[in-house]
């Protein structure tokens, strides 16, 4: 039976059957639970993953919109692992398919608190500790990768963290995939056309906090001449002190471009007719930024 300090309950029903219209093999039994927060409002999007007691993972996914995850597994005895932004992990043990443990039991996280918040000012950049990465499919099933090397860009933050800016500029030119070949195509007009758009930027006005240090960073990306709006799925990580003594926080932020959005449509396709560019890009940032006087 799962154990914190505030508590869980029985986990674990034993009945083979959940409702008129659900009927589980006979070896199955049912491992269900909701997860909630200190007032016990249930907790949405958690992470839960369930494993063997040799660490095998069974099962995995996030919670319902009442905080609940039910899923079907052997007798047995399972470790359970629950996560969500803002709480504190909780990780225990249950066993399966125990008569005396009937029900569906609840696990309360503890809320943490979220990072402290870079203080009002003028913040840049700081390229040698910072990334601008991506990955797009490659004939449809390799991941090929990438980054820009040059790049710089400044934030403002405000006394309210939500009326905060920022904007990032980079060089196009400064592509860099490890393969030069490559990354002279894609300087080309087929791709970012360098030469006539020698820069990508960035800027927003809107910083939209959602939970704990997670943040919606929305703006306007001008690539290959065209403007779109795109979101940063943004994780602050908090504020440090550099070996100078000179203040630094830290962000991871993704998002996904769909090149056609950019009209950077050259596209050849192979003989399967599968594509030899994917329409998708993954983009990752990992930044720093610094405090300037």
């Amino acid at each position: 039976m799962f154990s914190r300090r505030r508590g869980m309950e029985t986990v674990g029903g034993s009945s083979p059957t959940t409702s008129a219209t659900l009927t589980l093999p006979p070896t199955a039994r049912l491992l269900s639970c909701r997860v909630l927060d200190t007032v016990h409002q249930p907790v949405r999007q958690a992470r839960f993953e369930v494993t063997d007691p040799i660490g095998r993972r069974i099962v995995s996914g996030e919670t319902d919109p009442y905080g609940g995850f039910t899923a079907a597994v052997p007798e047995g005895e399972y470790r359970l692992s629950v996560t969500a932004e803002g709480y504190a992990p909780f990780h225990g043990t249950t066993l399966v398919g125990n008569p005396a443990q009937p029900g569906t039991g609840e696990i309360v996280l503890d809320a943490v608190e979220p990072p402290l918040l870079p203080q009002p000012g003028h913040w840049e950049l700081d390229p040698t500790h910072s990334t601008i990465a991506f990955t797009a499919r490659h004939i449809g099933f390799a991941r090929i990768g990438g980054r820009f090397n040059t790049f710089a860009g400044a934030v403002r933050i405000a006394e309210r963290m939500e009326d905060s800016s920022m904007r990032v500029i980079i060089d196009a030119a400064s592509i860099d995939t490890g393969v030069r070949l490559r990354d002279d195509h894609l300087r080309s007009a087929d791709f970012l056309d360098a030469a006539r758009h020698p820069t990508v930027e960035f800027y927003s006005e809107r910083f939209i906090h959602r939970s704990g240090g997670r943040w919606a960073v929305t703006g306007a990306l001008t690539l290959h001449g065209v403007s779109r709006s795109v979101t940063l799925d943004t994780r602050y990580l908090g504020i440090g002190t550099g070996l100078e003594g000179e203040p630094r926080a830290a962000c991871r932020a993704t998002t996904e471009l769909h090149r056609e959005d950019f009209t950077l449509n050259w596209q050849s396709v192979l003989a399967q007719g599968i594509a030899a560019v994917g329409s998708s890009v993954e983009v990752a940032l990992d930044v720093q930024i610094v405090h300037k006087a």
